[in-house]
């Protein structure tokens, strides 16, 4: 097995065409490089969506690079190893987040080496997902709200998610009955609190919004809430989806022992990479629980694929990283109507741009 001889890391930032939050416009990536003894490199990504890049860019440049270095190139060995190394940093959040970085970029490595793309080398089980609408919506005005759910019915969307938790209820309702409406009566609604509730309040709106036959609440609470979701979950009807905060197998372990979640949603970056990624979703199989695996499609949809389950591919509406203009090359996953599709491409299959229009900052 070959040895690290170096990482190079930078950031990458795009203006979002749609803002998530309106005071942060801009979506955080932090490309990482890894290097061998064999001239074989890989390169993946960090991803912050809002805050923390500097953080996590810090973390690799730091302590991840010193201890990674001279170390074998396997993400399966190295992974364990570095999460024990960074833990009294915190054993989630920042520190998963900048691990999978590294984690993705020798995953990058290994199946370049290999002469395969990262669906084919872990076995492809399906030829296209299914893709939901999902819309960051909760700052829009009811017209434009509407008028994005019939972009995605004109594609040909069966399933789409909306954002609730305004402070009055009343315009929840509102808005979700609008939706339901566009909609119709046969395709899939969901929506996504963003952790916005407590449990009297959460109660309160799923008893009014129960009503448009919802297929699942999204954190309706803080993700840490474990007592509270189990008080939830025996006192509504709506399935809860969660994970996209979860950040270690140890709590989405603690979430399905706890009987509360119908889908979990791991985020592939915060949870540390694909390495822990695949142990989550095998994990969640063996519990007979659906997953549904939170944002990036680029990469996502690539695992999904080769998940025995057919999973959902969550697309946000002009947040793909070619409509964000990072690649310097078409993406390997193709998002066509209501479908999507994984091309062969070495590796993960991403080639990231050098610069951005907006700013792009490099350290190493």
């Amino acid at each position: 097995m070959s040895r690290i001889t170096r990482l190079h890391v930078r950031r990458l930032s795009a203006r979002m065409p749609r803002p998530w939050v309106p005071a942060s416009p801009d979506l955080h990536l932090i490309i990482v490089t890894v290097h061998d003894d064999e001239g074989n490199l890989g390169t993946g990504f960090s991803w912050t969506p809002t805050i923390g890049a500097s953080a996590v860019t810090a973390l690799l440049s730091d302590d991840i690079t010193r201890f990674a270095v001279g170390r074998e190139a396997d993400a399966a060995i190295l992974w364990p190893a570095l999460w024990t190394h960074l833990h009294e940093a915190g054993g989630g959040g920042v520190t998963t987040i900048a691990m999978a970085g590294l984690d993705l970029a020798l995953w990058d490595l290994q199946t370049r080496r290999s002469g395969l793309g990262l669906a084919t080398a872990l076995g492809r089980r399906h030829d296209r997902l299914p893709v939901y609408g999902s819309g960051v919506n909760l700052h829009y005005p009811l017209d434009e709200l509407v008028a994005q759910v019939q972009r995605w019915i004109e594609r040909g969307i069966d399933a789409v998610k909306v954002k609730v938790g305004l402070s009055d209820l009343a315009d929840d309702v509102a808005r979700v009955a609008a939706v339901r409406a566009a909609l119709g009566p046969d395709r899939a609604l969901m929506i996504d609190a963003n952790q916005r509730w407590d449990v009297p309040t959460a109660r309160t709106a799923l008893e009014r919004l129960s009503e448009f036959d919802l297929a699942w609440i999204e954190e309706p609470l803080r993700s840490d809430d474990t007592a509270g979701y189990r008080a939830l979950a025996e006192a509504i009807s709506v399935p809860i989806a969660l994970g996209e905060n979860l950040h270690t197998i140890h709590r989405f372990r603690e979430v399905l022992d706890a009987g509360f979640a119908a889908v979990v949603q791991p985020n592939v970056v915060r949870v540390g990479g694909i390495t822990p990624f695949l142990e989550i979703c095998s994990l969640a199989a063996g519990r007979g629980i659906d997953v549904a695996p939170h944002l990036l499609p680029d990469l996502s949809a690539q695992l999904a694929i080769s998940l025995d389950q057919l999973c959902w591919v969550e697309d946000v509406e002009d947040a793909g990283f070619e409509a964000l203009g990072v690649l310097a090359a078409p993406s390997p996953v193709q998002i066509r109507g209501a479908e999507a599709t994984v091309t062969e491409a070495p590796g993960l299959g991403l080639t990231f741009a050098d610069t951005t229009p907006d700013h792009s900052e490099e350290s190493s």
